[in-house]
């Protein structure tokens, strides 16, 4: 599974409880998009999550390429 370039998000494993307590492995998966941006000065394809996505809107430090 991709992980995030900026922040390095990835999969995290924790355990499922059903109702009667059974116990099973589940992962829980980042929302990552695989977005055009410059990156020192060249546009590149980089995994991103939505959350530095919209984050990096506001401080500037990924900048879409079109």
């Amino acid at each position: 599974m991709a992980k995030c370039d900026i922040c390095g998000k990835g999969v995290t494993f924790g355990i499922k409880v059903s109702h009667s307590h059974r116990r099973s492995n589940r992962t829980w998966k980042p929302n990552v998009v695989k977005v055009k941006a410059v990156v020192d000065g060249t546009p590149k394809r980089i995994n991103v999550c939505t959350r530095c996505l919209r984050s990096s809107k506001k401080t500037g430090k990924v900048t879409r390429a079109v």
